[in-house]
């Protein structure tokens, strides 16, 4: 009876033991989805922001700019893809989207209006992160807080950027469980760095809100009158 008697509670303090280090684990991801709560806000009074892209999941390396002024309503984008098996492959593109019009830049420098429509404006950019939803080009901080176990990591510097890194696991990504790594910077909440560890991705965001310079086509500086002919 009395061995019973120790198993019985042994078993007990065992399954209590359990729930406190879960209760815990809850704990700790609620303040995570307190900071992405915060980050998401930041995120709706983004105007204007920079994101560099790189990628090598081994036959195939990528690398993406985008520069995106929702103000202006322009938006830059740079890719450049290599795949190297079954056969090489190389993608070049540097588009440009101004108030809708699309262009492409050719090698010798030139800007042509673009032969495939994208769809990818500034204010398509800006509307959705407005909205606190999903943007395609900034972290997918509404997807992690509903999908995601958050977990704090250590504090670090990105661009000059001091942040905080944050561990999250995403149920239901590409390999069943996604782990990404977020750094949200200190003073204003704001995404400053991204990776993805199926893509083997990793992202940087930086000029949040700050003026960005653009070689625009001349058809999209000239004045009205020199391009509508009205008087």
């Amino acid at each position: 009876m009395g061995q019973r008697y120790w198993l019985w509670l042994g078993a007990r303090l065992l399954a209590g033991l359990v729930l406190l280090v879960w209760a815990a684990s809850y704990i700790g991801s609620g303040n995570g989805e307190k900071e992405f709560q915060k980050t998401l806000e930041a995120m709706k009074q983004v105007k204007s922001f920079r994101v560099a892209f790189t990628s090598n999941m081994g036959i195939q390396t990528s690398e993406m700019l985008w520069e995106v002024d929702c103000d202006r309503d322009i938006v830059h984008h740079q890719m450049h893809v290599v795949q190297t098996s079954p056969t090489f492959q190389e993608i070049k593109q540097d588009q440009l989207v101004v108030s809708g019009r699309e262009y492409d830049r050719y090698g010798d420098g030139r800007w042509s209006p673009s032969r495939y429509a994208t769809g990818g404006t500034a204010k398509n950019y800006c509307g959705t992160l407005a909205q606190g939803a999903d943007s395609g080009v900034i972290p997918q901080i509404g997807t992690m807080i509903k999908r995601g176990v958050i977990q704090k990591g250590d504090k670090k510097t990105v661009n000059g950027v001091r942040c905080r890194e944050w561990l999250v696991t995403l149920r239901g990504g590409p390999a069943r469980l996604e782990h990404d790594t977020v750094c949200i910077g200190l003073d204003d909440h704001l995404p400053y760095e991204v990776t993805v560890d199926w893509a083997h991705s990793h992202s940087t965001f930086s000029d949040y809100n700050t003026p960005l310079q653009f070689d625009l086509p001349e058809a999209t500086v000239q004045p009205a009158s020199a391009t509508t002919g009205s008087n």
